[in-house]
């Protein structure tokens, strides 16, 4: 794999404060939150399809495929979801930005960047059976289920697992199942899985996920390695041994639950 720049800035995941977030966007905001209302008064109101959809193309060319997002079925994933369903209302606008933003219960959703890549890492082909660790607002989860059979999501905050699982089954994604838990334990009923993803730092690799992972299988995690930011690791499962590579630096937040009685870093 071609060696990347730390997306330290650039990459602040649903590690960044909402407090925070607002404070950099809020004159973006203002400008942004204009838009819906000179369409309506343009009488454009109901192409608002379009203009995502238009919103999207662009940034699968300018922040996907510039940098280093090749798998085309991860790009097709990344065209068709509606990433402006899954924000808050208020920063539909900026849905498709080079950033992430605020969703619901002080969280927030990844730029498109970062959730495509570590898509990619997983190198799914289609047939997968996959886990993913920290559901949030279902984003990832709607993307994964375009190119996987399967798609297990666990939620520790049961308002976002709730809202998350409604927003799923509404916009007909049948083949994924949310469960409110702790995501350090996995799933352990719809073990074993092809590819876990999680999208919280842990302190170090969960032996719980690596054993649920089967034979082969990759899992992509983000895992502390300093203070403030986190080493975003790729792994495979290979005769029951964790082959892992580097992939960049980021910054997620902390997993809760047990994750915060373990001592120590990976790295």
């Amino acid at each position: 794999m071609a060696a990347r720049q730390p997306y330290i800035s650039g990459v602040v995941n649903r590690g960044d404060s909402v407090d925070k977030i607002m404070t950099r966007r809020v004159f973006c905001a203002s400008l942004f939150s204009l838009i819906p209302i000179l369409v309506s008064f343009a009488g454009f109101g109901n192409q608002d399809d379009a203009y995502y959809e238009k919103k999207r193309k662009a940034m699968v060319e300018i922040q996907l495929q510039a940098r280093d997002i090749a798998d085309l079925r991860v790009l097709d994933a990344m065209r068709k979801v509606p990433r402006h369903l899954f924000v808050d209302p208020r920063f539909r606008p900026e849905a498709y930005e080079d950033y992430p933003l605020p969703i619901a219960e002080g969280q927030t959703i990844s730029q498109p960047y970062i959730v495509a890549l570590m898509t990619q890492c997983l190198k799914l082909k289609g047939k997968e059976k996959v886990l993913e660790v920290g559901t949030g607002s279902g984003y990832q989860a709607a993307v994964l289920a375009h190119l996987c059979d399967r798609v297990y999501t666990v939620e520790i905050n049961a308002t976002l697992a709730k809202k998350a699982g409604d927003f799923l089954s509404q916009l007909g994604y049948a083949h994924v199942e949310v469960k409110c838990g702790d995501g350090f334990f996995g799933w352990p009923d719809k073990a074993p899985f092809d590819a876990v993803i999680v999208t919280c730092a842990a302190r170090h690799v969960p032996e719980p996920l690596f054993a649920q992972l089967k034979e082969g299988g990759r899992m992509v995690i983000p895992v502390d390695r300093t203070e403030g930011a986190q080493t975003l690791l790729a792994l495979r499962k290979v005769r029951g041994r964790m082959e892992t590579e580097d992939v960049t630096l980021v910054r997620f937040v902390p997993m809760t639950g047990e994750n915060r009685k373990i001592p120590g870093r990976y790295h």
